[in-house]
């Protein structure tokens, strides 16, 4: 069986990026995205709340104010993100944001936050999830725990190479088993205990203003803060929808919108509600066991269930816990190369990353993704608890980086007029709140795992300044290349010359650069000087990421290689050469140019083929991970299929 047969049955048949009717099937509407955006959100119910909670120890009176907190903040996070929404329709989200309003380096710190909390996505929702099943079994079954984390891992990677919307579909049942199962679970939970609500308030304040008495109120707000920033894991995810608008159907910004409405009830609800549980039910935690676990075994006996019913409800109820968290870790593959995708875009990262499967999702970022969630896991051995600090450290700072550009920017347009100061104030607020979380996690868990987390950034930030550096210097000298051939003459000759299929062919297959496809014409003029009559230009652009999610991005691409061809056949016509173009878009260049070379092949079977190759001084390992091979790709398919192609290089 053929490779590409294996491949098909793997991942699926390709789709066609250039058809309107595949975007459209593809893109996300609100509901839908509800489940593979702001999944992440919602599953984190899962353990930020148990981790705010068990951060007060036996004051555990106070998760009233955690749970009034948690539903508050994560309103103000999801109302200021829907500005981003609307100024940044295009997707990119906090990386987007942070670069155009506060600076590249800002965006650079914010990406590089972003990469390293969607490979925590991963890790953390996997391995909060397998806990959550964990929970049913004796506890000398846990240390099969991380051999069952990493499977998942893999089978969550061979998904997302197949598609984003099919692996959503996928998992829709889970996920709104999930939301039915602890909707019940909260309704009966808090309406059991509803007599005991009205005096909880009071009550807490009694207590609290007993606490301050007995210590001091530094120590009861250090108290309090703490918790509540250590429960931060409950607000990730919020910046899922903006970071991936451009997947969502039109009308997107209404759609993201939407998306982060229901993503911002749910999570409030669900969040604010299990720590109300918490409260009201006095969980306590059990070894191997998560305290939802605990506390939702309570309710379920007292709804009535007992014996092996009380078994069979709770066990279905932690599994649509653990299938959600499944969900919330596809967000990490989804928003992960979407990041990767745009700081590509920029030449911070391998412009590889731009590049879309032929299932037209971003192969090289989901493979990364997966690859680094799984060295996480397998380092961590997934202690839920040590990976909760490292994801909230970088999901805050990316928060307060995008709302301080947020703040900036309503203050440098408070003269356009509109209702600027309300959303200057909120954002302000959300910045307030999501800058104090960083802090407070920082200190708190700087030894605990936290020093990590800001060390790991530290090296994907270095990383990427070294990358942008080496391409900032190749495209110098490749523009410099093109000023030398910039004042090349044109020719006196006038009209179109049409090429003679039976005369000898040069074709050039050509990039956006005007300079390398003149160097190769020249070349090929001085080594066969009045050998070929008929000079062919061929070039194949990508449909990558960007231009696939930016709406008319293929359009201006397809326009933009367009005038680029015409160029070069102008410029033979003025010289009395014949010469004509052919152009192909794809999402494998090497493959596209193969399937044109073939039909040129055919039409002018006495041809040759001629490309230009960037040819480093100091080749090695790293220039050729950070530029395309596809020029020796190129040659190997074409002299397999019985072609000749030459290399032509040009030195950078």
């Amino acid at each position: 069986m053929k490779s590409a047969k294996i491949r098909e049955i793997l991942l699926g048949k390709p789709l066609d990026p250039l058809k309107t009717e595949t975007r459209h099937s593809l893109a996300l509407v609100a509901f839908i995205a509800w489940v593979g955006l702001g999944a992440d959100g919602l599953s984190s119910s899962a353990y930020g709340p148990e981790e705010a909670f068990k951060a007060l120890g036996p004051h555990g009176h106070f998760g009233l104010y955690l749970a009034i907190a948690t539903a508050v903040t994560v309103f103000i996070i999801s109302l200021a993100y829907n500005q981003i929404i609307e100024l940044f329709p295009t997707g990119g989200g906090g990386y987007r944001i942070a670069t155009v309003l506060i600076g590249p380096h800002a965006g650079l710190v914010s990406g590089a936050a972003l990469i390293v909390d969607y490979v925590l996505t991963i890790s953390i929702s996997v391995a909060s999830g397998v806990d959550a099943l964990f929970s049913l079994l004796p506890v000398g079954a846990q240390s099969y725990k991380l051999t069952l984390e990493l499977t998942t891992v893999v089978i969550l990677l061979w998904m997302n190479l197949r598609g984003a919307k099919e692996s959503i579909k996928i998992l829709l049942p889970i996920f709104m088993g999930f939301v039915i199962t602890h909707i019940a679970i909260i309704l009966y939970g808090v309406g059991v205990h509803a007599s005991a609500i009205p005096a909880l308030l009071p009550d807490t304040i009694v207590e609290t203003r007993k606490m301050a008495a007995e210590t001091s109120w530094i120590f009861t707000i250090a108290l309090l803060l703490k918790a509540y920033s250590l429960g931060g894991g409950t607000y990730t995810g919020i910046e899922a929808v903006s970071n991936n608008v451009n997947s969502l159907a039109e009308p997107r910004v209404h759609t993201g919108k939407m998306t982060m409405l229901y993503m911002a009830f749910s999570l409030a609800f669900t969040a604010g509600g299990i720590i109300l549980l918490y409260l009201l039910w006095q969980a306590t935690p059990v070894e191997g066991q998560t305290l939802n676990a605990v506390v939702f075994s309570s309710i379920l006996g007292h709804m009535g269930f007992g014996g092996a019913s009380l078994g069979v409800a709770l066990s279905t109820t932690l599994a649509f816990e653990a299938g959600l968290l499944l969900v919330a870790a596809n967000t990490g593959f989804l928003g992960g190369p979407s990041v990767l995708a745009n700081m590509a875009a920029d030449s911070w990262v391998p412009h590889k990353f731009r590049y879309l499967s032929t299932r037209l999702v971003t192969q090289n970022g989901v493979l990364v993704m997966g690859s680094a969630a799984f060295a996480l896991l397998f380092w961590s051995g997934g202690k839920v608890d040590l990976l909760v600090v490292l994801y909230s450290i970088n999901v805050f700072l990316t928060f307060s980086l995008s709302l301080a550009g947020l703040c900036l920017y309503w203050f440098k347009h408070r003269q356009d007029g509109g209702h600027w100061k309300p959303r200057l104030m909120l954002s302000a607020t959300g910045l307030l709140v999501t800058s104090s979380i960083l802090v407070v996690t920082i200190v708190e868990k700087f030894f605990e795992g936290g020093w990590m987390t800001l060390l790991i950034t530290a090296l994907v930030i270095a990383a990427c300044l070294y990358i942008r550096a080496h391409y900032r210097d190749t495209k110098e000298k490749i523009r410099m290349v093109d000023e030398v051939f910039a004042h090349q003459p044109f020719g006196a000759h006038v009209g179109e010359l049409t090429p003679d299929p039976n005369d000898q062919t040069a074709v050039f297959i050509v990039g956006s650069s005007r300079g390398g496809g003149l160097h190769a014409l020249l070349w090929v003029q001085r080594m066969f000087p009045g050998h070929f009559k008929n000079f062919i230009f061929v070039n194949a652009r990508t449909v990558d990421a960007h231009a696939y999610g930016g709406e008319g991005e293929v359009a201006k691409m397809r326009a933009q290689a367009k005038a680029t061809l015409n160029y070069f056949v102008d410029f033979c016509h003025s010289h009395g050469m014949a010469s004509a173009a052919y152009l192909g878009f794809g999402t494998d260049a090497v493959v596209e140019i193969t399937r044109l070379c073939d039909e040129i092949s055919k039409e002018y079977p006495n041809s040759i083929f001629f490309t230009s190759k960037l040819v480093f001084r100091d080749d090695n390992w790293f220039t050729r991970l950070l530029h395309n091979q596809a020029a020796l790709a190129i040659q190997r398919r074409l002299h397999f299929d019985g072609l000749q192609m030459v290399i032509l290089p040009m030195k950078v």
